[in-house]
């Protein structure tokens, strides 16, 4: 279990108008697609994707209940506890890759993104969202490689989904890696689709979570516990599961549809 760190937000930048990045120092390391707990002091603890790597670290949070609420009112000098990293990690396979990132996901793949570059294979990433203004590391996805954008109200780049641009830039190029985070039903299709064109593929899944060690079964899909044998998973693995793309589990534990 990750010691809990205590450490002062040395950054935080604002992101789109929901959503920011806090960035601080901790003594741990960590790897694309891997996360930390978060602890907001008076809140909660969630579960947060490492968006930045290196000495100075980073998360990059949507509002979306209490806790993140709380978190996303910081200012550099507050306080925040964290511990990880945990999970496992996106496999930086292959020389041309696809990455296909829908809203704030991208905070979870932008790393692998980054990684993959690193790593000389030639990256192209669908960077998708709801409206332009809700778009968020277009640059850093720029510096890394192509970049197809798409947003659901037609206002920058495709108008549509980010599963049917992944399909016509599928089409237009060879890739032997796909990696996705974002909605579940989008990574569900991008994920069938990579099965149906026979491409490697992996996808970093999100569920409620609260301890983030395997211990509470919180998070469980299926037979798996998504902070212990995730949080990413590869196609072969959710083309098996029952959940997937279909149900999660609310904070009681109750199999609830998508």
């Amino acid at each position: 279990m990750g010691k809990l760190e205590v450490v002062p937000l040395e950054e935080v930048v604002t992101e789109v108008h929901d959503a920011s990045t806090f960035r601080f120092r901790a003594s741990f390391d960590g790897s694309p697609g891997q996360f930390i707990m978060v602890w907001i002091p008076g809140h909660d603890e969630v579960p947060m994707a490492l968006s930045y790597l290196g000495d100075l670290k980073g998360i990059t949070v949507r509002a979306y209940g209490d806790a993140t609420k709380a978190l996303l009112a910081s200012k550099p000098g507050d306080w925040v506890g964290v511990r990880g990293p945990y999970g496992n990690t996106f496999r930086l396979e292959g020389v041309h890759v696809l990455c296909v990132a829908g809203g704030v996901g991208v905070a979870s793949l932008i790393a692998a993104i980054e990684g993959f570059s690193d790593r000389g294979a030639k990256v192209a990433t669908v960077l998708a969202a709801k409206t332009a203004e809700e778009l968020i590391f277009e640059e850093r996805c720029e510096a890394a490689g192509e970049v197809h954008l798409a947003t659901d109200d037609g206002t920058r780049g495709f108008h549509g989904l980010a599963p049917a641009l992944a399909k016509r830039v599928i089409d237009q190029h060879p890739f032997e890696m796909v990696a996705t985070c974002g909605p579940e039903p989008m990574m569900k299709a991008v994920v069938d689709l990579c099965r149906e064109r026979k491409i490697a593929c992996q996808a970093s899944v999100e569920r409620f979570m609260k301890c983030g060690i395997g211990i509470c079964d919180a998070c469980v899909m299926d037979d798996l516990l998504v902070c212990r044998d995730g949080p990413v998973f590869t196609g072969e693995e959710l083309a098996k599961s029952r959940d997937f793309g279909k149900f999660r589990r609310d904070e009681s534990g109750r199999r609830i549809p998508l």
